[in-house]
């Protein structure tokens, strides 16, 4: 299947040529549908703080960050904004074909953009490199001026380098409102704010180019250090593409074509990481100032709730950790295996009470030596994403997990109505914790569900291809992760998929 050239090239790229033959084995075999049992809601498998709840995380949280512990926000950042600009490009390309205005403009969603043009954070940036008023300016020009390096090139830019949102003494990227928004949860005791952007190899210098300008400003503001750092995907996390007939896919020149792995691979990224606290939340999740205190409020409600589970969890790691399981009563055993079928809600293949003491020793270790996270959940108002379901994982337990649609078969009717029946969906909100009690950092490739990687079709140069995806960062790359789902408002949730979603009131100013 490989030639000597090709297994020298596949360690030149740091992956191991066993872990491609694997990937070309799943695009035979395919993979598995996750069972999902049941929709996880409110009062079985989400939690809903209510207001002395939500005031002692925050307490905790507070005390806890005062003490010294440390504090990490990790957002990735290395998708093009191309996808934003869908709508726009479609416009350009019949414009420059010769199609009249009025015709393009028919579409709704046209017509909103240049009716609402001034709305933009980024109209005075483009009003500048036109030299007029935007107005005055042919549809046409606008477009080329927004979009291509005629102006602009926020087509071929990061989201994080895109004005988002509009302020009486200059306008923000979204990379400077996480930066914004890092100040007012993530900053330690010692006044250090610790960011970072996982970007891809081209954006990079952009991305350092505008720290280097905003950088003082915030500092000023904010009587903080700054410690922004950026990663990019490694080449050893991408994957192998195969033929329609599972035969590498090989480029003119003969050698192997390998795609990026999709946003799991960024586990790589987030495993070389060092923090007590993590929080994760995606780059065109930020909002202007005026609603940022909701977001703050839930963020460090998460991470108390975080840290108070973590106690109790270190508790048993290190009980189990210092005693032989025939030191252990039963007392204990029982109280272990409630903790963590009713509080972290890991339900046990089979009834433990008739399992033997050893088997229940290693089972209930194992399971209390992982890595924790808390995820946020807002009630399905029609948006797209992953959802909070209950799910049978490979060893036969059923824990909570964040499942997408792609995972599921929803050709079984039964699996349909389970998904059907869901009253939550995933925004990408989480709070995490990777230490176990002694300070140690688990290894975060050794918590995912190998089987949980995703298959789907491409074509390069003309011709059809299969690429693959490794597990999703907050799905199957975090499956054995100790999980539990908290609702948050819908308001800490407000993404920018199109361009126009900036013109929502979420993103335009006060009043």
């Amino acid at each position: 299947m490989f030639t000597e050239n090709d297994s020298a090239k596949i360690q030149e790229r740091g992956s191991n040529p066993l872990t491609v033959k694997k990937q070309i084995e799943n695009f035979i075999t395919g993979f598995p549908f996750l069972q999902v049992i049941k929709p996880a809601t409110v009062g079985d498998g989400i939690i809903q703080l209510n207001e002395h709840d939500t005031a002692e995380s925050i307490r905790n949280f507070d005390e806890k960050t005062a003490e010294g512990t440390s504090l990490l926000k990790f957002v990735p950042a290395s998708g093009a904004a191309s996808r934003m600009f869908k709508s726009l490009y479609e416009a350009m390309e019949k414009l420059t074909n010769g199609a009249p205005e009025s015709e393009v403009k028919s579409n709704k969603d046209i017509q909103y953009f240049f009716d609402n043009l001034k709305k933009f954070a980024f109209y005075a940036d483009l009003e500048k490199v036109a030299g007029k008023p935007p107005e005055e300016l042919t549809a046409l020009d606008v477009l080329s001026l927004v979009l291509t390096e005629k102006g602009l090139d926020y087509g071929n830019l990061p989201k994080g380098l895109l004005k988002f949102h509009n302020y009486p003494d200059d306008n923000r990227t979204s990379f400077e409102e996480h930066c914004v928004e890092g100040a007012l949860y993530a900053k330690k005791s010692d006044g250090n704010i610790a960011i970072h952007f996982t970007v891809s190899p081209d954006h990079q210098p952009k991305f350092e180019a505008h720290l280097s300008e905003i950088q003082a400003k915030y500092e000023k503001e904010f009587d903080a250090n700054y410690s922004i750092t950026f990663s990019q995907q490694k080449p050893s996390t991408d994957t192998i593409a195969v033929t329609p007939e599972n035969e590498p896919f090989r480029n003119v020149d003969g050698s192997l074509l390998f795609r990026p792995g999709g946003h799991g691979a960024l586990l790589a990224n987030l495993n070389d990481l060092d923090a007590d606290v993590v929080f994760i939340k995606n780059i065109d999740n930020v909002v202007p100032d005026y609603m940022k205190p909701e977001t703050v409020t839930y963020k460090k409600a998460l991470g108390g709730l975080l840290l108070n589970l973590q106690k109790k969890i270190f508790s048993y790691q290190e009980i189990f950790d210092t005693r032989h399981y025939y030191a252990l009563d039963s007392k204990f055993l029982s109280e272990a295996a409630y903790f963590l079928e009713n509080v972290l809600n890991v339900k046990p293949p089979s009834p433990q009470y008739y399992t033997e003491k050893e088997e229940i020793y290693h089972y209930l270790k194992n399971k209390f030596n992982r890595p924790i996270r808390i995820c946020g959940m807002v009630r399905n108002e029609g948006e797209p994403g992953g959802g909070p379901f209950w799910a049978k994982n490979s060893d036969d337990s059923v824990s909570l997990q964040v499942v997408e649609s792609s995972q599921i078969d929803l050709s079984d009717p039964q699996q349909k109505e389970l998904v059907d029946g869901a009253t939550h969906f995933n925004p990408v909100d989480l709070v995490c914790a990777f230490k176990n009690y002694k300070g140690e950092k688990f290894d975060l490739s050794n918590f995912v569900d190998p089987a949980t990687g995703f298959i789907s079709k491409k074509s390069q140069n003309g011709k059809d291809l299969k690429a693959q995806e490794l597990p999703g960062l907050w799905n199957g790359a975090m499956a054995d992760w100790n999980t539990l789902f908290v609702e948050v408002p819908i308001q800490t949730f407000n993404p920018v998929k199109t361009v126009n979603d900036l013109l929502r009131k979420e993103h335009q100013p006060e009043g």
